[in-house]
């Protein structure tokens, strides 16, 4: 049996966590960075699983199109062509909206019937469970949440997401959450969460923290900055929209 396909133990947010406390905290801003999402063993669980027991695909974003790279074997890009999209890409996106990262997208797999037993299945699960939307039901006050769907992320040198605020027609998304499984990470890597003002000024940023949920309300604008080629590690999360049922 294979490394991933061994049975998980569930994963658990903490018991600790005092959502109703902070709900006036969230209505401010409709933000709200929550250290400590999960028991301690279940973010070092699930940190690993991201870690060593993902299977990545590189995804390049520029304006409504969509590209889906494999990162080795057959159809992997050469270091020229590799360098060649990372200037078309900056190219393109000047002005513009535009992504690079790798991903796995875990809802897509578990609703097409792909499960393999990987820690980001779990992760699927408990961000779809009862604990989980109660929680955010009791955060934000609000009685729609219903559904979650999920990508796992990795930021390497050279990745970002620029402007957007998530609305999306017909998408039923109330609000996006990141929960951040990188330990050890500096501001000066990149990689920050930022939320923009009318003006275009970065109204509020957080960088990525080790067990930490960023959860805020849809549309709202945001980006991730440029991770520098001197960051000592990916930035890995979990990321997606809490969906309404209508």
């Amino acid at each position: 049996m294979s490394q991933h396909a061994a049975k998980q133990a569930p994963l658990s947010l903490d018991p600790g966590l005092t959502p109703k406390a902070w709900r006036e905290a969230f209505a401010v801003n409709g933000r709200l960075h929550v250290p400590g999402i999960l028991t301690a063993d279940s973010a070092a669980r699930l940190h690993a699983g991201l870690a060593l027991d993902t299977p990545w695909s590189g995804v390049v974003g520029i304006g409504t199109k969509l590209w889906t790279l494999p990162l080795d074997g057959p159809g992997a890009l050469s270091e020229a062509d590799d360098l060649a999209l990372d200037r078309q890409v900056a190219e393109e996106t000047r002005n513009g909206f535009g992504f690079r990262f790798d991903n796995f997208r875990v809802s897509d797999e578990i609703e097409a019937g792909r499960r393999e037993g990987r820690l980001v299945e779990a992760a699927y699960d408990l961000l779809n469970g009862a604990a989980f939307l109660d929680f955010v039901r009791d955060l934000t006050g609000d009685d729609r949440p219903a559904y979650c769907d999920s990508q796992a992320t990795r930021y390497r040198p050279g990745h970002f997401l620029t402007e957007h605020d998530d609305h999306a027609d017909g998408k039923n998304r109330l609000y996006a959450y990141v929960l951040n499984l990188t330990p050890n990470w500096r501001a000066d890597w990149g990689g920050l969460l930022l939320f923009l003002d009318g003006d275009g000024h970065v109204a509020e940023g957080y960088t990525p923290s080790f067990n930490a949920l960023n959860i805020f309300r849809v549309p709202q604008k945001h980006a991730v900055t440029y991770v520098t080629p001197h960051a000592a590690a990916p930035r890995l999360s979990l990321t997606g929209w809490i969906r309404s049922k209508r």
